[in-house]
């Protein structure tokens, strides 16, 4: 174990102060239920932006990302996608004010503003997305604790604690042990101090992430002055052709056996099935966990946006110093780092934790280690709320004690979250890796979500009852098909391939559950219809709808900026683009392209600042 005293005790310093942070908030979360889920909808955008952004930086997925950029160079840069990363953008031009409007305090809730309180459906959709919401959140959690424990494993070997803990525990199970302590503590301050510690502990948390970057960083550049990086050719390219080509043979071996069994060798249909994806479901609009509750908890539409905006200028320069940063130290001092698994192949998803341990000076490592246990934290403790809002708002105080008293409400949410960690812990000992639960998640579930969703907002006559048999569909297709595409490689009817490849099959499902079910229905009651077209202002197929409004209000102007929103998307993913890219060619020192790239993304603000800043409403 390399930690000195001066790392440790910047660890145990900050697990203090999240401690603190928790108890001083514990009478502001006892207000209300507002103020514990939505910090009272009072919190400015841009600390709401940074605790988003910090939300976002998580360990598993910063692991993950460092990962990519080991192996696939800066063409890993559009392997995010797979989120997608560029929803933000969508959500930054239109999609967050839309959701404000709203008033809402789940998503869940935000259904009962577009298709009405009663009719066919409306239960059931109702509890649809609440069940995809818990699914969800439980499979983050999981991803977050299998992450954070295999990180933690690397710094604080077995080894050195095992004669202090009075039972055993094998070597495979090493890293859910280190989950669950940590996870106590995220636990802990998110349960009493609700949303407001949960933003203040993630302000905390992303100024010492961006100390702790832009050093490791600047160390890498350090490093690499002088020194030639060992890597396949088209390493240091960002752009591809329909195959990969990358060939790691005779440098790491190992990396190619991750390439073929991440499936990504063929990488012009892997990017175009990531795009197709990627725009469905950034049309559909943020999934309910964290991020939906921050744009909820927004003073106001306006600053929704902002919001949205504010998250990628301050998440992606920031996190990719680090992922290029450590790739660097890791390409560099190759031959030093220990990945290998029991089976004797490198694992790269323990670059971050290996190049971190291995490299970094007294200090620097305890303050990276201190950010990026935060990151855990930040990632956990808001998609625990989210959880919770669920439970308790749209279960428990409507289903079950609408009528429940304030200290009532606040002593359920304690015991639900405190449930909802239990099952997540449960899901992450059930995990494989990192990467497992994510292709799932991106690839699978999230299949199964697009379609209803994106209806929802652009289709008028799209009722409760398309919602439910949409939804359904599309999550119980989810569910089945990791142990249908499991069988279908072990009978050789199928040959082995990634979740995201059926991620069509799923939303064609999906789709024929979203029309059959609507035509099976009569339309939504229209008084519904008119205040949601009204209040929320969407653009998209609303016709018979608009006439209605405009014939009780002459006054009411439609929404006509479709095409200039379509135009800022554009120019927003580009720039989103050249954020992440920058502070990889600052690292690498590629002077022309860090030129280029500086010149577009003025450019781009520029033209933003007068087709989006300039023109943002409530």
């Amino acid at each position: 174990m390399r930690l000195g005293w001066i790392d440790i005790s910047m660890v145990l310093a900050y697990l203090l102060t999240m401690l603190m942070v928790g108890w001083y908030y514990r009478k502001k979360a006892r207000i209300n239920k507002e103020s514990y889920l939505l910090g009272s909808k009072s919190l400015p955008w841009y600390k709401l932006g940074l605790s988003d952004a910090s939300d976002m930086f998580d360990i598993s997925g910063t692991m993950w990302m460092v990962a990519l950029c080991f192996v696939y160079g800066l063409k890993s840069i559009w392997i995010p996608w797979l989120w997608p990363v560029f929803n933000q953008v969508f959500m930054m031009m239109f999609l967050s004010k839309w959701l404000r409007r709203s008033n809402a305090n789940t998503g869940a809730e935000w259904l009962l503003t577009r298709f009405g309180t009663t009719g066919a459906g409306v239960k059931g959709s109702h509890i649809i997305v609440i069940a995809f919401a818990l699914i969800s959140c439980l499979g983050f959690l999981a991803y977050g604790f299998v992450g954070l424990g295999k990180f933690m494993q690397v710094f604080i070997p077995w080894d050195v604690i095992k004669d202090y803990v009075p039972f055993e525990i094998s070597a495979e199970y090493v890293p859910h042990f280190y989950g669950i302590v940590f996870t106590l503590f995220a636990m802990f301050y998110s349960i009493i101090g609700g949303m407001h510690s949960i933003v203040t502990g993630d302000v905390i948390k992303y100024m010492i992430m961006t100390i702790a970057c832009i050093a490791i960083a600047i160390f890498a550049m350090i490093h690499l002055d002088g020194n030639t990086l060992a890597v396949p050719p088209g390493w240091d390219n960002p752009f591809f052709g329909w195959k990969l080509d990358l060939d790691w043979t005779g440098i790491a071996d190992d990396a190619n056996k991750k390439i073929a069994a991440d499936g990504f060798g063929i990488f012009g249909a892997f990017f175009m099935m990531m795009l197709f994806k990627g725009v469905f479901a950034s049309l559909a609009g943020p999934a309910p966990n964290y991020d939906m509750q921050k744009v909820l908890s927004t003073r106001s539409p306006k600053e929704a946006s902002k919001m949205s905006g504010f998250v990628s200028i301050i998440l992606l320069p920031i996190r990719y110093s680090m992922v290029i940063g450590l790739t660097v130290l890791a390409l560099l001092y190759y031959n030093q780092l220990d990945l290998k698994t029991p089976a004797g192949v490198d694992d790269f998803e323990r670059v971050l934790p290996a190049a971190i341990n291995g490299f970094l000076p007294v200090g620097l490592l305890g303050l990276v280690l201190t950010g990026l246990l935060g990151a855990f934290m930040g990632t956990f403790s808001g998609t625990l709320n989210a959880a919770q809002a669920y439970i308790i708002n749209d279960i428990y105080l409507r289903y079950i004690n609408p009528g429940a008293k304030t200290k009532r409400v606040i002593w359920m949410n304690y015991l639900v979250g405190i449930l909802v960690v239990a099952v997540g812990v449960i899901f992450g000992f059930m995990a494989d890796d990192v990467n497992a639960i994510l292709q799932w998640i991106v690839g699978g579930l999230y299949g199964g979500y697009v379609a209803a969703n994106c209806l929802k907002w652009y289709w008028w006559r799209f009722n409760a009852n398309g919602f439910f048999w949409g939804m359904a569909v599309g999550i119980a297709g989810a569910l089945v098909m990791p142990y249908a595409i499991d069988n279908g490689i072990k009978q050789g009817l199928i040959t082995e391939s990634l979740p995201l490849y059926w991620w069509p099959v799923l939303f064609a499902l999906s789709l024929a559950g979203c029309f059959i079910g609507t035509w099976l229905a009569p339309a939504t009651e229209i008084n519904v219809l008119k205040h949601f077209y009204k209040s929320v202002r969407p653009w998209g197929f609303w016709k018979p709808v608009h006439q209605l409004v405009v014939a009780e209000d002459p006054s009411f102007r439609p929404n006509r900026r479709f095409k200039l929103d379509m135009f800022n998307v554009v120019l927003g993913i580009i720039g989103q683009c050249c954020l992440t890219i920058l502070p990889m060619y600052i690292v690498l020192w590629m002077e022309l392209p860090l030129l280029i790239t500086v010149a577009i993304l003025t450019i781009i603000i520029l033209v933003l600042k007068k087709t989006w800043w300039d023109k943002l409403e409530d």
